[in-house]
């Protein structure tokens, strides 16, 4: 039923299609406020306008990169003049910060040749290629060529979400009967008799507008907070001489930045040194062809990414001067997408509207017939006067009011809250969720495939063993000694050099002449075993020249240098994945210090050797060196003829509460994983500490994966657990089938450029924070902060905590929706008057709309949702036990207002003339207390105990407390505006004592059985079957 109600409103959680945003946008129909309802709904007009604008900027881009101006092609043209300030003057510059930019952005190697080059321009504006810029001039570089920040949109005041609030139409309706009440009612009943009424609605109506603003408005807070954490990018530049990290928007003029794969390229500037630099720059261009960037090709334009190699370059221009900064205006336009839970509670808010307007039609139109009918039989219908229009009023007002409280504004806006709430909480535990739908869709994963490296382990990488001169040797204490009395110097002279030439990773100084090792984990960890060893970093790199650099990545996984040696001669250094290395050699370093043939019986012994570092849980890597004696072929880096000096054994410690977080998973139904690049037997090693290799799951090599066929796949596939030697495209592989031949919800995480695809495929993308890319990150949905697995599973709670108390949430405001609709409708039809006035179902509306949301939609995660498989795919959001409450509890409250209702004064002895405001009172008083009991039903829909782990949800208990006292305050001392009277402390007692036997039905609905699903693994609706023994509770 719901999936035929709801056709029209089911989205993809990822790379949903236009047709299907229009779809849903064109069924909704009833809207009390377009701006609040749709303010996190993407503006597909604006962003449609944006691409438009964005292909524009991207046009004239590729027209100043790839089309050479006219201008610059005639001499006699000349060329634009620039005037430079006598402040630029003053400090030090002899360059205009617009020709910089032009000679940039308009690659513009002539003028760069007429500035001298890098060097040139280095010179003008004040800077060492060598030294970088100095930190006491950045203020004067940042006043003179700009900031590197963007326009942002300016934040949204408090006052506006005010303004956004009175939008409600149906407020906007109230507000005008409020004030032709006030009009009607001074001269029919007299001051302030007849003020009171319409008072009464504009003070409820300012109520709920302050609720209502104050609510959105810290959501709008917490929503900026994660903004500025995504924009959170740092680089390393070197200044002051010495090579930091900084933040891409403390970037100025004059710095000098190092690029690595992966990296964004933070401003516009020139090439200064570098190695096989290789840019994407598609994002900027559109042109999908990378662009290989040289001496003759030295323009680096802001926002590319580094597909391969490394580099140095110098900035020219930041800031909105640069291209980057212009598209970076209409990156955002148009807001991001919803989330499918939103868009699915905005089809359930249309269907339950459409219901509530046509109540709310009936029962203005019977109360207007019965008072027209009596008007008739008392002779008295020719006989109008401003009390039978204050009348009238009041029936259409309470109409609008069925409407107010029977369009459940709130549903898709308590998905927003909630995933707000849980967002502000993923940050505090180091996890930051860039797309909402991510945190909304983790909650359903059913597997997730993860990388091993930091993830699983600590990512604190020590040498703990080597294999060299045919000898092993554990790394304890003073290993400098202990190798220097194993092996002669030229081995160890071998050794350092394929350490310190080799190497993408750097060692600088501190303040205090500490080393410092600046680069990845493996190479920082080969770079202390070579400090250890006596080597001098600084030294080496002097003595040496490198030619030419191939850098590590997951597809070559070994990493090249060339190299030229002091004596003239050239040299090949080359490390990475042991099989892979030792394939490559044909010679080996023997005990004696000298170069030999490697005969097959030492392969298999050096095999061995590395197959048994791997299986004690060690990362394997061989290093081999080269003499290259053609000189002719001194910048290509050989392939074969190796010779091979060392393995080494890598410990990366796992990381504690790993193997709980694992089993946590599995008890969850969520599958776990391992892909990773390194040695199977490592793989094996590691994954069997983690709890993740089991003794009837697979390991495979992803080599032998990826030759399978499809049918051999699909078979083995939900049996592997651990992938080894993986390459990017087996992940994507693997993530695309698990998907799509199993109907798995897939997370996967991923730190490499080449992760990017399988990335972008998986349900859920999570980049690692620490060891990850800006490419891998600008492909997830949810960047681990700290790199660690037990933050993926604190992810997988908190989006299961969304989908539970969106439910929770939906269940006790269909409840209440329920019960004002029927109970205003019957009671119409019946005696020609609605026992809830405007006033009073205006306060229920904010009891079960912006309260309700805030009390059920912000509640904590629990154990226990870790303990119950994942809401698979498709299933109904409402599921049958909340159906089973919402009809049960109904019924209850319906059964006892009406019994108050129609036989309350009789039951209750209540006579007077008072008597009708009394039980008017009693009966808006138990419906307010039966709300409040029936929310703490709802913080379970299944279990009977409610009450366990109340005290830790704060926010909850606020709204509770808040609730009755201001429920006191309405009945006790506003009554002239809320239409109350005081009531005595027996009432007040039967009122709290018939909400409260709420709890008592929801034990009883609780232990109804329901049909069980006919899937074993998969419940309906993501909980487990309902206990029938004491586990019930």
């Amino acid at each position: 039923m719901e999936q035929k109600l709801l056709k029209d409103f089911e989205l993809d959680p990822k790379n949903r299609s236009e047709e299907a945003l229009q779809r849903w946008r064109s069924a909704v129909s009833i809207v009390k406020n377009p701006r609040r309802r749709f303010r996190h709904v993407a503006d597909l007009a604006k962003r449609s306008a944006a691409v438009i604008k964005r292909r524009k900027i991207q046009e004239n881009i590729r027209v100043a990169i790839y089309v050479h101006k006219a201008a610059l092609l005639f001499e006699a043209a000349g060329r634009p003049e620039y005037k430079l300030p006598d402040e630029d003057r003053e400090a030090g510059f002899s360059i205009h910060p617009d020709e910089l930019a032009s000679i940039v952005r308009g690659h513009d190697i002539k003028g760069l040749k007429i500035h001298g080059g890098v060097e040139g321009i280095a010179r003008k504006i004040c800077v060492s290629l060598n030294d970088g810029v100095s930190t006491e001039d950045l203020p004067t570089r940042q006043k003179i060529y700009g900031f590197n920040s963007f326009t942002e949109k300016p934040s949204r005041t408090f006052l506006m979400f005010v303004w956004e609030s009175l939008h409600d139409l149906t407020l906007i309706i109230l507000m005008v009967c409020a004030v032709v009440s006030i009009g009607v009612g001074i001269p029919t009943e007299g001051w302030p008799k007849g003020l009171y009424d319409g008072l009464g609605i504009l003070l409820s109506i300012v109520l709920v507008v302050m609720v209502t603003a104050i609510s959105d408005y810290k959501q709008s807070l917490e929503f900026k907070d994660l903004d500025s954490e995504k924009k959170k990018i740092s680089i390393q530049v070197t200044r002051d001489g010495k090579r930091q990290k900084v933040s891409i928007y403390d970037l100025v003029v004059g710095d000098i930045v190092h690029l690595s794969i992966g990296d964004q390229v933070p401003a516009d500037g020139i090439y200064i040194s570098g190695y096989s630099l290789l840019i994407d720059e598609s994002s900027l261009s559109g042109e999908s062809e990378p662009v290989n960037v040289y001496e003759e090709k030295p323009f680096l334009l802001s926002g590319t990414k580094v597909q391969d190699g490394s580099g140095k370059m110098l900035v020219t221009t930041v800031g909105m001067r640069t291209e980057w900064g212009k598209l970076m205006e209409t990156l955002n336009e148009g807001g991001e997408d919803e989330t499918p839970l939103q868009v699915k509670l905005n089809g359930v808010a249309t269907i339950i509207g459409k219901i509530g307007l046509t109540f709310a039609v009936l029962t203005f139109l019977i109360l207007l017939g019965r008072y027209l009918v009596e008007k008739a039989l008392n002779n008295e219908f020719t006989d109008w006067s401003s009390s039978d229009a204050l009348t009238i009023l009041n029936y259409f007002a309470t109409a609008v009011t069925i409407i107010v409280v029977a369009v459940p504004e709130g549903l898709p806006l308590a998905v927003t809250l909630s995933l707000a709430f849980a967002m502000k909480k993923l940050m505090e535990e180091r996890a930051l969720v860039r797309h909402l739908s991510a945190c909304e869709t983790m909650g359903s994963a059913g597997c997730i495939c993860t990388d091993k490296t930091g993830t699983l382990t600590t990512n604190h990488m020590t040498v703990v063993k080597v294999w060299i001169s045919e000898k092993s040797i554990d790394i304890k204490g003073n290993a400098s000694d202990l190798l220097k009395s194993e092996i002669s110097g030229r081995v160890l002279g071998n050794l350092l050099q394929a350490i310190f030439q080799n190497t993408g990773s750097e060692v600088v100084k501190d303040d205090s002449g500490k080393n410092t090792i600046l680069g990845t984990p493996t190479e920082s960890a080969l770079l202390e075993f070579g400090l250890l060893l006596g080597g001098d970093f600084d030294a080496q790199r002097r003595e040496f020249k490198i030619l030419k650099v191939e850098p590590f990545n997951s597809v070559r996984k070994k990493m090249s240098v060339l190299v030229a040696l002091p004596n003239g001669r050239v040299r090949a250094f080359c490390k990475g994945a042991s099989e892979i290395i030792l394939r490559m050699c044909d010679k080996i370093v023997d005990c004696n210090g000298e170069s030999v043939n490697l005969s097959e019986e030492q392969e298999k012994d050096i095999a061995d050797v590395i197959n048994g570092f791997a299986s004690g849980a060690l990362r394997t890597l061989c290093l081999a060196f080269k003499d290259v004696d053609d000189t002719s072929i001194e910048n290509s880096i050989p392939d074969s003829g190796y010779t091979l000096i060392a393995v080494v054994g890598i410990k990366d410690p796992v990381r504690p509460r790993v193997k709980d977080a694992v089993l946590t998973c599995l008890a969850a139904g969520i599958t776990v994983r391992m892909v990773t690049g390194d040695n199977i037997y490592t793989a094996k090693a590691i994954a069997g500490e983690c709890g993740i290799l089991t003794a009837d799951g697979v390991a495979i090599e992803g080599s032998e994966f990826r030759s399978m066929s499809p049918e051999q796949m699909s078979e083995i596939i939900p049996k592997i657990q651990v992938m080894a030697r993986s390459s990017p495209s087996d992940k994507h592989t693997l993530v695309t089938h698990l998907r799509k031949m199993f109907g798995e919800v897939v997370a996967v995480t991923g730190d490499g450029t080449n992760d990017a695809p399988a990335l972008h495929e998986a349900d859920i993308g999570l980049a690692m924070g620490i060891a990850g890319t800006e490419v891998a990150k600008e492909n997830a949905d949810v960047i681990i902060l700290d790199d660690n697995f037990m933050t993926i599973v604190n992810v997988a709670k908190w989006g299961r905590a969304v989908y539970i108390n969106i439910q929770k949430f939906v269940q006790f405001q269909l409840t209440v929706n329920v019960v004002a609709l029927v109970l205003n409708f019957a009671t119409a039809c019946i005696s020609g008057s609605a026992p809830l006035t405007a006033v009073q179902l205006l306060w229920v509306n904010m009891i079960m709309d912006t309260l309700g949301a805030l009390a059920l939609a912000t509640e904590p995660p629990n154990e226990g949702l870790m303990k119950r498989p994942p809401v698979g795919r498709g299933v109904s959001f409402i599921t049958k036990a909340m159906w089973r409450n919402i009809i049960g509890h109904s019924i209850y409250q319906l059964a006892v207002l009406a019994v108050l209702y129609f036989d309350g004064k009789r039951l209750l002895n209540l006579s007077g003339s008072d008597a009708t405001d009394v039980l008017n009172t009693l009966i808006f008083n138990s419906f307010v207390f039966c709300q409040v009991f029936n929310e703490m039903n709802s913080r379970d829909i299944e279990k009977i105990n409610v009450f366990r782990g109340m005290l830790n949800s704060r926010i909850f208990l606020g709204v509770m407390v808040g609730t009755v006292v201001f429920q006191v305050i309405i009945v006790e001392f506003l009554g002239d505006f809320a239409s109350t009277v005081p009531l005595s402390w027996q009432l007040w007692l039967l009122s709290v004592l018939l909400g409260s036997v709420s709890l008592l039905v929801a034990v009883i609905l609780k232990c109804i059985p329901l049909e069980k699903t006919t899937s074993t693994t998969n419940h309906h609706d993501g909980y487990d079957a309902l206990p029938s023994s004491d586990n019930l509770a």
